[in-house]
């Protein structure tokens, strides 16, 4: 049974960071490309980055210079640093794995930027 299971949302100041995780199991991870998506209220799902199993990554316009994606294969897990956090941030942020037809969604992790 394939299971993705994020950790490390939370509230957080304008201007601070935070460490989003996502443990994997049940799929050959080093195969899989991994990903964050988050989805606003209201607002449609959408691409935050996402990286390879060759290590590439793609970043969209509103995070890029603030967040980075990092995968450990030995430890199935995808982490996502976000820095410099913006009240449009806030979102619930989900973690994907994909390979060709497969595609899995975690249950996602709040994260909400407010002072």
């Amino acid at each position: 049974q394939v299971q993705l299971v994020e950790s490390g949302g939370g509230l957080v100041q304008p201007g601070g960071s935070l460490r989003l995780s996502c443990a994997a199991s049940g799929i050959i991870f080093s195969s899989y490309t991994m990903g964050w998506y988050r989805q606003a209220p209201g607002k449609q799902r959408e691409l935050v980055l996402i990286i390879s199993s060759g290590g590439g990554t793609n970043v969209a316009d509103s995070v890029k210079g603030r967040f980075t994606i990092s995968r450990d294969n030995a430890k199935n897990t995808v982490y996502l640093q976000m820095n410099s956090l913006k009240p449009e941030d806030t979102a619930t942020y989900y973690c994907n794995a994909k390979y060709y037809k497969y595609n899995y969604w975690g249950q996602g992790t709040q994260v909400t930027i407010s002072s």
